[in-house]
């Protein structure tokens, strides 16, 4: 969620505690050898990467302004919802038989917020933060509390009430007639990627994927079907307006929801995907989501765009992920290059490196990583998703 120059704080012994612990862990898991018996697991460490993930959600659970009322946190795109689509697959790939403490809290904190919906505040409001947030801050809430959930749900195989809930809640916030119709209010500091005008579509995309991906045959469940159809229409009416990043979170919807891309949409995003592939086999976040006029302006002032501009984990990871959610053969050369790149991109303290749209920061500062955040946990996912395929193919 969106960050505000004046928080600074002091975090609360356990968040110290917490980040000694990581240290200690990182190091212990960078000098095991990696397996040799999967390719795509040569030059990456499953082990070290959890580490990561889980040392950034205690910290953020622990930063003063995540604390919201009902002792509950923030949940941000940036390092909650990758960690929790992320978190459950590392759990299954390194062995652990119970949920990792930083997960729980997580979870419990969803849940907790979802069950006491109408007595929590929005994460932001009119008053303190400008017309229209509360109702952009609780359709937002809303759908990402339904994808937190399902997708969890999707990995137990049976959906709980508790989901039904949050989708309940996020359908009463979808609007209903208008340009937008099908979509939700999504909030908007002109923060890319996630919180701009455009992010709206991503987010719908994305409850559009939980949907997908929904145990107990949610979708086909009668009361649900008006909903999707207003979902699918708007997905299908605003697609040729979107930047390329909100078009890949279509295309990793389209696998589960046919027809959501005619074949010529999918056929020109495949060759926007290969022309923007760089020499070193990764993507750029920059030239899929380009700044607005006011980003472009502080981007130049800022001087960081020939920074943001290298090939990133968040743009490698998503791309990766979509064409193997949406079915490109694992031997297409595009789809190996970038699963290389991540092999070999993975830093030592278990991330995979992200830059920010917005500013220049130090990339090594708590709220510098936040891009680093979510290129991790989109890094594991399509890292994650490959050797699930090599599973199914039997060549392990």
């Amino acid at each position: 969620m969106r960050i505000r120059a004046f928080f600074i704080f002091l975090l609360p012994a356990l968040s110290v505690a917490a980040i000694g612990f990581w240290r200690a862990t990182r190091t212990r898991a960078t000098s095991a050898a990696p397996s040799a018996s999967y390719s795509y697991r040569r030059n990456w460490n499953p082990e070290v990467a959890a580490s990561y993930l889980d040392y950034r959600e205690v910290w953020w659970q622990h930063w003063p302004p995540t604390q919201k009322d009902h002792g509950t946190i923030c949940i941000s795109c940036h390092t909650v919802v990758p960690y929790a689509l992320a978190r459950p697959a590392l759990q299954r790939q390194i062995g652990e038989t119970r949920m990792p403490a930083p997960e729980k809290t997580m979870m419990d904190s969803v849940e907790k917020r979802v069950a006491n919906w109408s007595k929590t505040s929005p994460f932001y409001s009119d008053a303190e933060d400008g017309p229209g947030k509360t109702a952009q801050s609780h359709a937002t809430e809303a759908v990402l509390n339904a994808v937190i959930l399902a997708s969890y749900d999707a990995g137990q195989g049976h959906l709980r009430p508790i989901t039904r809930t949050a989708f309940d809640e996020a359908w009463a916030l979808q609007e209903k007639t208008g340009k937008n119709a099908g979509g939700w209010k999504w909030q908007d500091f002109d923060l890319a990627p996630w919180e701009s005008k455009e992010s709206g579509y991503q987010g719908a995309a994305l409850l559009a994927i939980a949907l997908g991906n929904a145990p107990d045959r949610y979708a086909d469940e009668p009361g649900i079907r008006e909903h999707l159809r207003l979902l699918r229409e708007y997905l299908q009416r605003q697609y040729a307006a979107q930047p390329v990043m909100s078009q890949l979170y279509v295309l990793w919807a389209s696998a589960r929801m046919p027809g959501l891309l005619t074949g010529t949409e999918r056929a020109e995003l495949m060759k926007k995907i290969e022309r923007l592939q760089q020499s070193d086999g990764g993507w750029a976040l920059l030239s899929l989501d380009e700044p607005t006029e006011l980003r472009r302006v502080l981007s130049d002032r800022w001087k960081f765009r020939s920074r943001s501009a290298e090939s990133d984990g968040c743009a490698t990871g998503l791309i990766v992920l979509a064409l193997e959610e949406s079915g490109v053969s694992p031997q297409d050369n595009t789809l190996k290059r970038g699963l290389e790149w991540l092999q070999h991109h993975q830093q030592k303290d278990g991330s995979w490196r992200g830059f920010s749209l917005n500013a220049q920061r130090d990339p090594e500062s708590d709220v510098g990583r936040f891009m680093t955040d979510a290129a991790t946990g989109y890094a594991v996912l399509a890292l994650e998703t490959a050797q699930k395929e090599a599973n199914r193919a039997g060549t392990l």
